[in-house]
């Protein structure tokens, strides 16, 4: 078995299994490792770290080693590639939740479908990357863009990390965000904090032909908090550079733990 067989990688995204941003991720590590590519039959932005619990999940083979779980959400395509396709004393060396159409920053994460195929990972003690590209305002046909940048970063970290050793402990993944830029003007890498957004509860109200009233949930807010200190990945990614931030699972607020033992 050669150097590039030796190494396998499991694929998911959450814009669906014929998004080109997902063809164009197994594109690039196609050379590197042997892919399994397990992706939703539908678009499943924003769906979180969600498993469906009420229904029944089906594997469909649309290729060799490609499969669309219909009706899956990342998380469930992760949790169910290590349980179907996967030998237990042979699992993936990673996993890579991606390329999504649109960053995923900041807070955004704990909604993300991409951010949570990678938190499944880890969960399950794979190393594992999100990987995301911004677009600009300007961008209209996003299917049209040819991801170069995305497929460069994610080839390079892919390398680096199979020639050395994931760099995070277990329990956490690496969230990557690609600017809106051709690799010829990206400023390269950047290692970074997540920002904060300033959220709004936005939704429109309609009324169906029958009468009744249904609500329409409306884009997010795209104005972000300034921050001190190390730079955030929205700072990053505005100012040309590939985004890179630690993301670990461990949501307790370590540093107000004595003060609420004195408050209650």
């Amino acid at each position: 078995m050669n150097k590039v067989n030796s190494k396998q990688i499991l694929i998911t995204n959450d814009d669906g299994f014929d998004s080109p941003a997902l063809l164009a991720l197994i594109e690039a590590l196609k050379p590197l490792a042997q892919i399994i590519t397990v992706a939703p039959t539908l678009e499943k932005s924003a769906c979180g770290h969600s498993l469906t619990l009420t229904k029944p999940l089906r594997f469909v083979e649309i290729e060799p080693n490609f499969y669309k779980l219909d009706d899956g959400t990342p998380t469930d395509c992760i949790f169910l590639a290590l349980h179907k396709i996967y030998d237990k004393n042979k699992l993936p060396d990673l996993v890579i939740s991606g390329i999504n159409i649109g960053a995923n920053m900041g807070e955004d994460i704990t909604y993300s479908g991409t951010a949570s195929g990678a938190m499944e990972a880890v969960l399950q003690g794979i190393p594992a990357i999100a990987i995301s590209q911004n677009f600009s305002d300007d961008m209209k046909e996003k299917n049209g863009f040819d991801y170069e940048l995305a497929m460069q970063s994610i080839k390079t970290l892919v390398e680096k990390i199979f020639e050395g050793t994931f760099p995070l402990a277990p329990r956490k993944f690496l969230n990557v965000n690609i600017p809106a830029v051709q690799p010829k003007e990206s400023k390269g890498f950047k290692i970074t904090k997540t920002g904060s957004r300033v959220y709004t509860n936005d939704a429109d109200s309609h009324i169906n032909p029958r009468g009744q009233e249904y609500f329409w949930i409306g884009l997010v807010n795209h104005q972000w908090r300034k921050t001190e200190g190390q730079m955030t990945d929205v700072q990053a990614v505005k100012n040309g550079y590939v985004s890179i931030t630690p993301i670990h699972l461990d949501m307790t607020s370590h540093q107000d733990l004595k003060d609420l033992e004195q408050w209650i």
